[in-house]
């Protein structure tokens, strides 16, 4: 099972990716984890990776998806994986396409936790506030101001990419406003449908 969760920071996509990391046994894709680990690695992308980095600009979408398609050949993914935070724009999304269909792959969905924009930076500034009364420190991306700058570079850059699963016919839409365990419920029954 090769999935995509889409949504705005904020929107559960890392707690509803730790439960089925649990459920399915495949992991969980993080862009930036596999880029440290690949540099660490030494290996050809991440030399290419460190260059890159270590000159100051962002890495490009070719040596992304070259880390992934390294990282997808290993054998915990071989049943699958999860990708969270990767495709972030459009041009991404078609050159995941294009290494996938090269190894006679796909996704077989792309889920997108719907959320309230309003009622999601209220959901933030919530947990912030609990942390700070458990005597916890507050995630950097839990700051208010840091976090309605994510949540509108998401708004204005990625939300672009849901039509392009859309057309494909892979798109499927969570409530992620509703509670942990009943979005939960409702990928299990998105998920049992694709088997």
């Amino acid at each position: 099972m090769r999935l995509i969760l889409l949504g705005p920071p904020g929107a559960g996509k890392g707690t509803q990716a730790n439960r089925l990391i649990e459920k399915y046994r495949i992991p969980q894709l993080s862009t930036g984890d596999m880029l440290r680990a690949a540099v660490a690695a030494a290996t050809p992308i991440g030399l290419q990776a460190k260059a890159v980095m270590e000159a100051g600009a962002l890495v490009s979408d070719e040596i992304v998806v070259g880390i992934i398609n390294d990282r997808i050949g290993e054998a915990d993914a071989q049943r699958g994986f999860i990708l969270d935070g990767f495709p972030r724009t459009v041009a991404q999304a078609e050159a995941l396409d294009a290494m996938l269909a090269a190894k006679g792959l796909k996704i077989d969905a792309a889920i997108e936790l719907k959320v309230d924009a309003q009622k999601l930076v209220g959901r933030i500034v919530n947990r912030a506030a609990e942390a700070e009364a458990a005597g916890l420190p507050v995630r950097k991306d839990d700051d208010p101001e840091v976090f309605k700058t994510r949540l509108a570079a998401y708004f204005r850059d990625t939300a672009a990419v849901t039509p392009h699963y859309a057309a494909k016919g892979l798109l499927q839409e969570v409530d992620g406003m509703a509670s942990i365990a009943d979005v939960a419920a409702s990928l299990d029954k998105v998920l049992s449908n694709l088997s």
